[in-house]
């Protein structure tokens, strides 16, 4: 089954390698997030109305500062999830209606990590942030680093005010608010 060999996948990904120190490690840590990005979405259960049709693309969408550089394009391509087929969009900013299933929102000048949140609540978007953002501007799913490994916290409550499902499976992969940072 396709969620099985995707949940291998995630749990795999839990035991990546250690992400060394200085920049180096800037290029492992972010193409390890944008992997997880696209993988969390068999996951995710977005209401029909999320999708303008029954074909239409899951969209994952990195707005403002992209961190990823060709690393989430690369991860993505060709990628088809529950038989739809998986396109990045980078925008300077989001917006209620953008289409976005799945949304890393990196802030800007133009439109910082708080306001793309408070835009997008009630919507039915997983948002996703950096661990580096203070509490209070994280999205439903929070990168963090623990123990030097790229993992995940979850807000479920968030994701039940957007309107989307998160699967147990991938709640019991995210560690603990309070870890990581």
């Amino acid at each position: 089954m396709r969620r099985s060999a995707i949940t291998a996948g995630l749990f795999a990904a839990l035991l990546l390698p250690p992400v060394p120190p200085a920049q180096a490690s800037d290029t492992l840590e972010y193409a390890v997030k944008a992997t997880y990005l696209y993988k969390f979405a068999p996951f995710v259960e977005w209401p029909p109305t999320a999708f303008a049709a029954a074909d239409s693309p899951i969209n994952i969408c990195v707005s403002g500062t992209d961190p990823f550089g060709a690393a989430l394009d690369q991860a993505a391509a060709g990628q088809r999830i529950g038989g739809r087929p998986v396109a990045v969009h980078h925008v300077a900013a989001v917006e209620p209606a953008s289409g976005c299933q799945i949304v890393f929102i990196g802030g800007s000048p133009e439109q910082s990590i708080a306001q793309s949140l408070a835009l997008l609540r009630g919507q039915p978007v997983l948002t996703v942030t950096d661990g580096a953002a203070d509490q209070g501007n994280r999205g439903i799913i929070s990168f963090v680093i623990v123990d030097n490994k790229v993992r995940f916290q979850i807000d479920a409550h968030a994701a039940e005010q957007n309107h989307i499902a998160i699967s147990s499976k991938l709640l019991s992969l995210a560690v603990p608010a309070g870890q990581g940072g």
